[in-house]
């Protein structure tokens, strides 16, 4: 069992100023392994203290972004030689796969590194434009100290959405790692100290809801990056709001899959079952609604159903598991209470249902519904976990007008023999990333981030690192 007591708090292990822990619980096995201090108001209220005297009086700004971007190079050297320990505790604290841990969950947080530091290495933190009565010079500045909250699916990944770029730019931070995953930022934060980051610049306190919005609405906090469900979203928003403090908002979705007639079923269903069930179908990219015309909407169905009843449901430990548990009972009550809720509304499950594989562990049945429509709850809201629901259109007008009948905007794809037509379907879709053939795999150099109620701003990319930057204009005579 790992087993921490001490809060990562300018540069050092300290002794929290509560007593209470989170105690770490297998999916698989409900049993603990792992338990670290629970954070308080007071905790966030040091963190943020450490943040913004690093900030305000530390080196770390005042760096060259070259400079800073060289240590954030160091500090993916490090990740690399640990990224198969980071994927070994996210799977022991999540119960994500070890084949997709080992694939996305540490790997892509190390891409992330990496793309920033060479993104540092060049980007141009002053330019000189013509104004009106001479030179003006444009210049960009690290925006200041920055909460970083983040969620327990992919909680490295995200960690680095934020991280990275604020590095990089100039800021400092206080990184709160959701209750049910505090392990891997443990792992993270003696790669910082390695990695020679100056004291201050990242703080990192496992906490609640509670000590999280302390931490949100502390006026040391000049702003917030948050990945999570769309209602907390909106609270966040609202406090932000209230302070006029930046935010970066990456919140839920309910992605549509269109398989088009001339799609080549059996290559597609090979994509999907990564787009569709990747991390247990605890992924807010997942595609979970399946839009097939009537023409072969039988057929699809079938594949669909053949593709998930061949991923194997087990220990996500053992690499023949493809899909594992979901992270905590209330998600596994949760998860079944849509599945219960399809079956209500009429829809008929043809894989699947209620009948969990196991008896011990938080394991669902992966499901797929056939003889849905558009309107039902396990179409519209997001479900969070291996459910899948396949929709019949009438026509490609039809199809996407069905995905962009969604609250949310955040992924997609299209199936087709015809990839210049697929790209007119891309265009079309309401979506903040998309796929033709594929899914969107989410690559450091482009933007990610969502339509309407799948957030606010846009994280990777040249546009993530611009998040954490305020541009100032400086006019001279002369």
């Amino acid at each position: 069992m790992l087993q921490h007591d001490t809060l990562f708090i300018g540069g050092d292990w300290v002794a929290p100023a509560g007593t209470d822990t989170i105690e770490v619980i297998s999916p698989h096995s409900e049993e603990v392994v792992g338990r670290v201090p629970d954070g308080t108001a007071a905790d966030m209220d040091r963190a943020v203290a450490a943040a913004r005297d690093a900030f305000d009086n530390g080196p770390w700004p005042r760096m060259t972004m070259a400079e800073r971007a060289a240590i954030v190079g160091r500090l993916a050297e490090i990740y690399e030689a640990r990224q198969a320990e980071m994927a070994e505790i996210i799977t022991a604290e999540m119960g994500s796969p070890i084949t997709f841990s080992q694939l996305a969950q540490a790997p892509q947080p190390l891409g992330m590194l990496k793309y920033y530091a060479g993104l540092g290495a060049t980007f141009a933190e002053e330019e000189e434009r013509p104004g009106m009565f001479g030179p003006v010079v444009v210049r960009r500045e690290p925006v200041g100290v920055v909460a970083a909250v983040v969620p327990w699916n992919v909680p490295q990944f995200v960690t680095m959405t934020k991280l990275a770029p604020a590095l990089v730019a100039g800021c400092t931070v206080v990184l709160k790692p959701a209750p049910e995953t505090p392990l891997d930022s443990y792992l993270l934060a003696e790669m910082i100290t390695d990695a020679g980051i100056p004291a201050g610049v990242v703080n990192i306190v496992a906490a609640g809801r509670e000590a999280g919005e302390h931490l949100i609405s502390h006026p040391g906090v000049d702003k917030v990056a948050f990945t999570g469900s769309t209602a907390a979203g909106r609270r966040i928003a609202s406090i932000c709001g209230e302070q006029l403090k930046r935010c970066t908002l990456e919140l839920g979705g309910k992605s549509a899959a269109i398989i088009l007639d001339d799609c080549h079923l059996p290559g597609a269903m090979g994509f999907l079952s990564m787009a569709s069930l990747m991390n247990n179908g605890q992924a807010c990219v997942a595609q979970t609604r399946i839009l097939a015309s009537r023409n072969r909407y039988d057929e699809v169905v079938q594949a669909v159903a053949e593709m998930v009843t061949s991923q194997q449901v087990g220990d996500p430990a053992d690499p023949a598991t493809g899909i594992g548990p979901l992270v905590a009972r209330r998600q596994q009550e949760r998860v079944e209470g849509y599945i219960r809720a399809g079956i209500e509304e009429g829809a008929k499950p043809v894989v699947g249902g209620l009948d969990r594989p196991y008896d011990r562990g938080w394991y669902v049945a992966p499901t797929v519904f056939a003889g849905a429509t558009n309107d039902m709850r396990i179409a519209r809201e997001e479900i969070f976990g291996p459910v899948l629901t396949v929709i019949p259109y009438e026509d490609e007008a039809d199809a996407v007008r069905i995905a962009n009948d969604s609250d949310y905007g955040l992924s997609g794809s299209v199936w087709t023999a015809d990839t210049d037509h697929g790209m007119d379907v891309a265009r079309r879709v309401r979506t903040g990333t998309y796929g033709v053939n594929m899914m969107h795999t989410l690559d450091p150099n482009t933007p990610f981030g969502g339509f309407k109620a799948s957030g606010l701003g846009r994280e990777l990319g040249p546009e993530g690192l611009s998040a954490y930057l305020e541009t100032k204009s400086i006019a001279r005579l002369g």
